[in-house]
């Protein structure tokens, strides 16, 4: 958000802080999920700043003797594009307007369009403003003996529109990966038969460790959205909605089994293992049964 706002504005990243919210000093909002904040807030913030950097370049064209649409906000100067030797600053620019009794303040808020709304028979429609995509690749290892299986990397390409943060970006790609893989793997609510939850802990409901997690390689794929800011999409949950899928094409390229339920627990494997097993026995002594030919 801070590098979005300074790119508006035309200011250093370093000159921009960001305050947590609070409904005291900020309007309410949703919350943060649904991969929305770069999307949402980044465009609110957009918004801000746009507001903002007109208010500046208002100010500014008073000393630079042109209009404001023919100001440029860069490396925190304002300037004419017809004249790049004409130029104030921007501290300068807003501590005039702070000695005007004028705030240099912008606000924005953002709610993604929804195209068309969902039918509420069929739920067909387009209730987002923007779509993102995604592949992984996933390689695992099995043990036959035990139904173990354990996910030693994972190749996951996704697109975010436009790339505001690399570094961030991957860490949400790695992160869903190895949510993911526990989600695939691990992670299992059971009940007793009173219906009493017994995995009430992470003692007994089991998420990944930094030990179980995979060798993750993200590939970020740019296709930049128009109503994103800056072209951006969300990419918080989308790595997470395929690796489960991922593991179970894998298992079943590994040793022939098809599994349909989560988690894959290395029981489930090992029984689907022994059905195959067992499967295969019987078509072998039904063919050396079957009666031969002249």
């Amino acid at each position: 958000l801070c590098q979005i706002a300074a790119a508006t504005l035309g200011i250093p990243v370093e000159k921009v802080t960001i305050t947590s919210a609070d409904t005291r000093v900020t309007p309410e909002a949703g919350v943060s999920s649904a991969s929305r904040q770069t999307y949402v807030s980044g465009n609110a913030v957009r918004l801000a700043a746009e507001q903002l950097r007109e208010l500046i370049c208002a100010e500014a064209s008073v000393d630079l003797e042109c209009q404001p649409d023919d100001l440029e906000v860069c490396d925190n100067w304002v300037f004419a594009r017809t004249d790049e030797a004409k130029g104030v600053s921007v501290p300068d620019v807003c501590g005039r307007l702070r000695n005007q009794g004028v705030l240099a303040l912008g606000t924005g808020t953002f709610s993604p369009p929804t195209i068309v709304p969902l039918d509420p028979q069929t739920s067909e429609g387009i209730s987002n403003g923007a779509f993102v995509f995604g592949t992984q690749c996933v390689e695992v290892e099995v043990d036959t003996e035990t139904g173990e299986v354990r996910v030693t990397d994972v190749i996951a390409a996704h697109d975010v529109g436009c790339c505001v943060n690399p570094m961030a970006v991957e860490g949400q790609i790695e992160g869903g990966v190895v949510m993911a893989s526990g989600y695939g793997l691990l992670e299992e609510i059971r009940w007793d038969e009173q219906g009493n939850m017994l995995t009430v802990g992470f003692d007994t409901y089991l998420i990944p460790t930094v030990l179980d997690a995979p060798h993750v390689t993200p590939l970020i794929v740019e296709d930049p959205d128009p109503s994103g800011p800056f072209g951006a999409k969300g990419v918080g949950e989308p790595p997470a909605a395929m690796t489960a899928a991922a593991i179970l094409n894998a298992i079943y390229d590994a040793v022939g089994v098809r599994l349909e339920s989560l988690p894959v627990t290395p029981e489930k494997v090992y029984a689907a293992l022994q059905e195959l097993n067992q499967g295969n026995a019987v078509d072998e002594q039904q063919c050396s049964h079957a009666p031969t030919g002249p």
